[in-house]
């Protein structure tokens, strides 16, 4: 076994470890920490298959502001009042049906995708027009270019919510 496969297991296990104490745990610190392992392993995975750009938004947006905020909501929310409050109600057999349901459904429903040519050549990643320049420069070519609108509709969508959090966080 090779160190880049035994580095893969180790941050695929600790991701996997990250996204079920996200849901098993009941103090939502724990949760948060837990969540945050979890997208500081995903980020090392990126960075393992050579996707340097997204490992880096997974760091910088998932792991620092993504986290920020989840961590501000929990500050924000009685902790003493969940105590209470009985999370599950009982209803964890049916929650395991579902997801498996849904779960194999998206299964069936991918097993037919064609994923592109990323999958038959993962240098379109690193390309722009045919030469290489890595694959920050290839992700932001094919962003300004081909999906330029869609970029701008979101940056649009995130400024009034940024705005409407500010709105509301200034009434109280």
């Amino acid at each position: 076994m090779s160190a880049e496969a035994l580095i893969f297991f180790v941050f695929a296990a600790i991701a996997l470890a990250g996204a079920v104490g996200v849901i098993a745990l009941r103090n939502p610190m724990y949760c948060a920490i837990s969540l945050l392992s979890c997208f500081l392993a995903v980020a090392v995975l990126f960075l393992l298959r050579h996707a340097e750009f997204l490992g880096i938004v997974q760091l910088f947006v998932y792991g620092g502001g993504i986290m920020v905020l989840f961590l501000f909501v929990i500050m924000l929310v009685n902790l003493y009042q969940l105590k209470d409050l009985r999370l599950f109600l009982g209803q964890s057999r049916p929650a395991a049906v579902i997801v498996l349901v849904m779960a194999a459904f998206f299964i069936f429903l991918l097993a037919g995708v064609d994923f592109g040519p990323a999958f038959a050549d993962p240098s379109v990643f690193v390309t722009v027009e045919g030469e290489a320049l890595g694959n920050s420069q290839a992700v932001a070519w094919s962003l300004y270019r081909d999906y330029l609108l869609p970029f701008e509709i979101a940056s649009v969508f995130l400024l009034v919510a940024m705005i409407g959090a500010v709105v509301l966080g200034r009434r109280q």
